[in-house]
């Protein structure tokens, strides 16, 4: 897969959208969040498998793991207390689903990243 000429805007969007909707554990929570951010990136979105854990999971995308001091804005990272998934949004920042909303952390509190498109 590779990223949509207007992904930029695309995935303003989805954050836009995003930025007050409160966590749900069946219909919005950080895989949902995470698919829904590579959907915008890319125009697709991508199978995954239910595995034990996030990061397996994440990894049944195919998408190549990078070390997450080098994921760029629309790339998933996992952080990792607690662990879930997001989406960067900047150089130094992704955002995660919270229990009101979009939250926003450091990259340096992820453990692994995925490179999309």
């Amino acid at each position: 897969m590779t990223r949509s000429p207007d992904w930029p805007g695309r995935l303003a969007a989805l954050l836009s959208a995003a930025e007050a909707r409160a966590f749900d554990a069946h219909r919005w929570n950080c895989g949902r969040f995470a698919l829904a951010a590579v959907e915008a990136v890319t125009g697709t979105r991508p199978r995954v498998r239910i595995l034990p854990d996030l990061e397996a999971t994440a990894d049944s995308a195919g998408f190549p793991r990078i070390p997450p001091a080098f994921a760029r804005a629309g790339d998933v990272v996992l952080a990792g207390d607690p662990p879930r998934l997001g989406v960067v949004v900047d150089g130094g920042r992704a955002a995660f689903v919270g229990p009101r909303g979009l939250v926003r952390q450091p990259l340096n509190t992820c453990t692994v990243g995925w490179r999309i498109g």
